[in-house]
């Protein structure tokens, strides 16, 4: 007998549990996406800006992680990625732009050279001396990283190297991610006994051969997109689903037309605000774990400047906390990926946790503070060829100290075939949300068979 799968959220992770099911139950099975927006995708999001392909939701993956070089490859695009040119990012900190420090971890410094220059001298000699303090650890602790940091090494250090990479990865700050999910290796490293924060730094330091740490697709992710869709043979119902209730051994999901589907099994692919009022009849300790999650509010703003403009030959700028610009990461996408046209694109974020920046703040405003923090961080003034700006409204999730453990909430209160997948559960990253796709699918598929 045919059985009917219905996936509730059609962005990367809904799409690549939809594919996931596909490849597992076959071409008989009936699988059904529902998402309310314009197109599929989610926060993978692929403009044409300036007669040029541009991602302005997430623009690249982790090539060291394997999950999306590996679906490149089984879907036949893996001709398709391209890493970086190899020119280096920067921080601006302190009115100025530094390189961006070598041998770190997420900007946790494993040594006081890896900083110099970045940070003042009284914080060098703390770093330096920080072996030699004694440090109390307890194994399975997930305090904030800001605070650990702070510590060991010094405020300067959170502000000008590890707020601006988490600012990046997750519109956040030090003060609110938990280490476990900043800098997964030095918390183990430390689980495991490394006797101060520099050992586990040089502990957590990726060994072998280094090469880029970021891929993109050409033609932007809505190449993989479309051909996850494609081999999926979807039917994509643009409307959101309110209400999903228990029948029988399977599901009924209502939609905000009135309309209801019975489906054998339910995989929820949604933002976590959106889950409790889903699940929160049938799973209500996974939907009170989801309600503790925080999530902040972003704006991106792509710019395509006239060919010859002098930007420096650098990828981008990471932005140090409290410094006065508005943005917190300028991307020179022609810069890093290579040029494709007679213009050059680049990017710029904004807002951060708790504030609204991305909610109440007009789009000539952006562009405005975007053209001046060009001048204030490079000195030239641009002219604008062409200019978009998109919004991510509560889209990235806070992974606070005890994350792990609202992960585990979530998951053990569903109901054998409901599953749920999303940036909020196992990381933010595109290969995170991959893994945690394929994980859903598995299980909503193991629990229609045993039936």
């Amino acid at each position: 007998m045919s059985r009917a799968y219905c996936v509730v959220g059609g962005g990367i992770s809904g799409l690549v549990a939809a594919y996931r099911l596909r490849a597992a139950v076959g071409a008989d099975a009936t699988i059904t996406v529902f998402d309310p927006a314009d197109r599929l995708g989610g926060i993978l999001r692929t403009e044409t800006l300036a007669g040029q392909a541009m991602d302005i939701g997430a623009e690249a993956f982790v090539v060291r992680r394997p999950e999306v070089p590996a679906l490149l490859a089984e879907l036949g695009l893996g001709g398709l990625q391209i890493g970086t040119t190899g020119v280096r990012p920067t921080v601006y900190a302190g009115g100025r732009i530094h390189p961006l420090p070598p041998d770190t971890v997420n900007g946790v410094p494993s040594s006081a050279r890896s900083v110099t220059g970045l940070v003042d001298d009284a914080t060098i000699a703390r770093i330096a001396a920080e072996p030699d303090r004694p440090m109390s650890w307890r194994p399975g602790a997930d305090p904030a990283v800001g605070a650990v940091v702070a510590d060991r090494f010094g405020e300067q250090v959170v502000a000008r190297s590890v707020d601006p990479m988490l600012a990046g990865v997750y519109a956040g700050s030090a003060a609110t991610i938990g280490i476990r999910a900043a800098v997964p290796t030095v918390a183990a490293a430390l689980d495991a006994g490394a006797t101060s924060l520099t050992e586990a730094c040089r502990r957590a330091l990726p060994g072998g051969t280094r090469g880029p740490v970021f891929g993109a697709i050409e033609g932007g992710y809505r190449v993989l997109l479309d051909e996850l869709v494609r081999r999926t043979g979807l039917r994509w119902v643009q409307t959101a689903v309110r209400h999903i209730a228990a029948d029988g051994p399977g599901w009924v999901l209502r939609d905000d037309e009135g309309s209801s589907l019975r489906a054998d099994a339910v995989i929820v692919a949604v933002p976590a605000p959106q889950l409790p009022g889903l699940v929160g009849e049938i799973a209500p300790r996974a939907a009170a774990a989801a309600a503790r999650i925080p999530v902040a509010s972003a704006a991106v703003l792509a710019m395509a400047v006239p060919g010859g403009t002098p930007l420096p030959p650098q990828s981008g700028v990471l932005v140090a906390s409290g410094e006065r610009l508005h943005t917190k990461a300028i991307t020179l996408s022609s810069r890093k990926w290579g040029s494709r046209g007679n213009t050059e694109l680049l990017r710029m974020s904004f807002g951060r946790f708790g504030d609204a920046i991305a909610h109440t703040t007009a789009d000539a405003e952006l562009q405005s503070w975007a053209v001046s923090d060009l001048r204030t961080v490079f000195g030239i003034a641009v002219d604008p060829v062409d200019v978009l700006v998109y919004r991510w409204l509560d889209a990235m999730p806070q992974y606070g100290p005890g994350h792990g453990e609202l992960a585990a909430e979530l998951r053990a209160d569903l109901p054998p075939g409901l599953a749920i997948t999303g940036n909020y559960i196992d990381g933010v990253g595109v290969p995170a949300c991959v893994a945690a796709a394929g994980r859903a699918a598995a299980s909503v598929v193991a629990a229609t068979a045993r039936r």
